[in-house]
């Protein structure tokens, strides 16, 4: 089904949707990427991930014009490789959030602001939390343990809970704060945990998306999204077309059209559906 409307902005989620499961673009979606830059329709890739965590797997020449990363705290001009714009928990609430953890036994971290926010003190519960450990692993150069006697308690670019799959627990402890932003995303370590991502109010990928198209002049209802968990939920509600791929959760896929998966070129999928693409 093409469309005679003039398309003016692509975004898409990165893992799980436009990487495949060995974290690799498909030679079908690399084409599109291509095409679009060619006919100048803005690629916009929108990811949970860090800035350090994204150029740990994107090339700097990949085939995109922005990134919206951290979930939409920050977002950076690809091509001419400089930050846009970026968002902060103040030190204060940054305390208040961490004191509210600490006393319901959670595990956390306190990421430094962007552009370091690959950096972090974390807290233990002392309950098992296997993928927890695992990101503080993963991390383990940047990671350092939080001392609640002498922390300082500074600016944040964002506060990470890690939970077992318990979605009462997550509301539970969720309905504890007011005036900042939670999203819930599905823990791309194990697949299986829910990761509790705390932010400032207008923090989201649909946040960060809006503030690229009145920076850029683009209209909304010209906009396509793509994505595959919850913390995309904001971003497909807002653009004017928006598909999640059939390996995202059934619940998602009951709300938005579905589309290819990751491993089927699930993003040109959708752009030829609305494009007439070579």
């Amino acid at each position: 089904m093409m469309s005679d409307q003039n398309w003016q902005m692509i975004i898409t989620d990165l893992d799980g949707t436009l990487f495949n499961n060995r974290q690799e673009v498909s030679l079908e979606d690399m084409k599109t990427l291509f095409w679009l830059g060619e006919n100048n329709i803005t690629r916009v890739i929108a990811t949970g991930r860090n800035f350090y965590s994204v150029k740990r797997v994107l090339k700097d020449n990949f085939p995109i014009d922005y990134l919206i990363f951290s979930s939409g705290a920050g977002i950076y001009d690809w091509k001419n490789k400089k930050l846009l714009h970026s968002e902060y928990l103040p030190d204060f609430e940054v305390k208040q959030i961490s004191k509210i953890l600490i006393d319901h036994q959670v595990d956390f971290m306190i990421h430094e602001m962007i552009p370091d926010n690959h950096k972090f003190v974390y807290h233990r519960s002392g309950n098992k939390n296997p993928d927890f450990e695992s990101r503080i692993k993963v991390y383990k150069d940047f990671a350092l343990l939080l001392d609640v006697n002498t922390e300082a308690y500074e600016h944040a670019c964002q506060i990470l809970a890690v939970f077992p799959n318990d979605i009462g627990l997550f509301k539970e402890i969720q309905s504890k704060f007011n005036d900042i932003k939670i999203i819930r995303t599905t823990s791309p370590l194990d697949g299986d945990s829910i990761w509790m991502e705390i932010f400032p109010e207008n923090v989201s990928k649909g946040h960060g998306v809006d503030w690229l198209c009145n920076y850029l002049k683009v209209n909304r209802e010209k906009t396509i999204s793509i994505g595959n968990d919850y913390n995309d939920i904001d971003m497909l509600e807002y653009t004017a077309k928006k598909y999640v791929v059939s390996n995202a959760p059934e619940d998602l896929k009951e709300q938005f059209p579905v589309c290819k998966s990751n491993q089927e070129s699930g993003f040109f999928d959708v752009v030829s559906r609305h494009l007439d693409i070579w």
